[in-house]
């Protein structure tokens, strides 16, 4: 309940906020800067019909415009208050003049052109989806030199749809992986939407086996209904449970952190661990240090998103001990992705998406 709260006030303190400037700046009749404020506050708060089961209830068409718009605002809503902090304090020490925030047209016409400058950039990167190689080596008793694309966070849903991932598919295919490993998150909040528009065909298209491990959000859109979907796609779901490829290379999936009773990684590991290369999917990048000591020789995780946009990127740097790219634990090397689809608005600012491109060799 704390969190729920704090996730409320949080852009209501926002809004109060950006509502003030708009009435200050905006040189319009009062009735123009109410309509201006109020459509303001519908495109934030549609954000608790896009997150709730409501959405699903709605024609795919409305239910998509709601997510797109309500989830853009958001970002959008972060940028403005920023902006303004900006200008607010520019104004304090004495750098911005007073009229610049009040009945202006110049500047309210600067600061649109600002955010539409800076979310039409954010959104072309988003779409620029970045080849990251990665090359490891072992002196494990691996048969033959593997290739395998890691993806993470697709979050598939109303704002990733069947055309995009098709896409992304492509792109994969391109690689000739041996396999495609997925470290959760492929499914957004809703289910709904993937069996609209029969997204389980698309994953059926990737000429390669398909492991995947859970993230949080297939928890949010129903568990049993995520484990039908990853059955109908192909996808081989590994729930605190492995596999072994016969080039003696192991994938390991870890059940998510949501499930409190998932076990260990210890748990996990196979007693051959000496002479088989392992992966361990886990898609919240949490307590590094069990894989290292369990001996696993590459974590592949995501999660993080990098924060998507700048500087919501310092905060994940702040929590994980790796919010992005690769890292080394002892003789442990980790991978954590900023992903390949991305939550809500599309939008990437000082982040990147991207898919790994994984070559694991013996070493000669």
């Amino acid at each position: 309940m704390p969190i729920f709260i704090l996730f409320l006030l949080i852009p209501i303190a926002g809004l109060v906020y950006i509502s003030w400037h708009l009435w200050c700046i905006l040189p319009l009749t009062a009735a123009i800067r109410w309509s201006v404020i109020a459509l303001c506050w519908i495109c934030v708060f549609m954000l608790f019909v896009s997150i709730g089961g409501t959405i699903d209830k709605l024609p795919m068409p409305i239910a998509t415009c709601i997510y797109e718009i309500s989830t853009s605002s958001i970002f959008v809503l972060l940028y403005a208050v920023m902006l303004f902090l900006v200008l607010d304090i520019g104004r304090i020490v004495r750098l911005v003049p007073k009229s610049w925030l009040y009945d202006n047209w110049i500047s309210s016409l600067a600061i649109f052109v600002f955010l539409f400058a800076i979310f039409t950039y954010g959104n072309h990167n988003y779409r620029k989806k970045i080849r990251q190689p990665v090359s490891v080596t072992t002196t494990k008793d691996l048969k033959k030199d593997m290739r395998l694309v890691l993806v993470s966070d697709l979050h598939l849903g109303y704002h990733n749809q069947k055309e995009e991932f098709s896409r992304w598919v492509d792109m994969i295919n391109s690689e000739h992986p041996d396999a495609v490993l997925v470290a959760g998150d492929i499914i957004d909040r809703s289910i709904r939407p993937l069996l609209h528009q029969n997204m389980a065909e698309e994953f059926r298209r990737i000429n390669a086996p398909v492991y995947a491990c859970l993230g949080n959000h297939e928890f949010y859109s129903g568990l049993k209904e995520s484990e039908q979907f990853y059955k109908d796609a192909g996808i081989t779901l590994l729930r605190d449970t492995s596999v072994l490829l016969k080039e003696n290379l192991r994938i390991i999936g870890r059940d998510d952190r949501t499930n409190l009773r998932r076990k260990k990684v210890s748990q996990l590991v196979s007693p051959a661990i000496e002479n088989e290369f392992t992966i361990l999917l886990d898609h919240q990048p949490y307590h590094l240090e069990e894989a290292e000591q369990s001996g696993i020789d590459y974590q592949f995780s995501g999660h993080t998103h990098h924060g998507q946009v700048w500087p919501i990127s310092w905060i994940t740097e702040a929590i994980y001990e790796d919010a992005f790219g690769a890292w080394q634990r002892g003789s442990t090397q980790y991978y954590v992705s900023s992903g390949l689809g991305i939550w809500g608005g599309k939008f990437r600012i000082g982040t990147r998406s991207e898919y790994i491109v994984l070559t694991v060799s013996k070493e000669s």
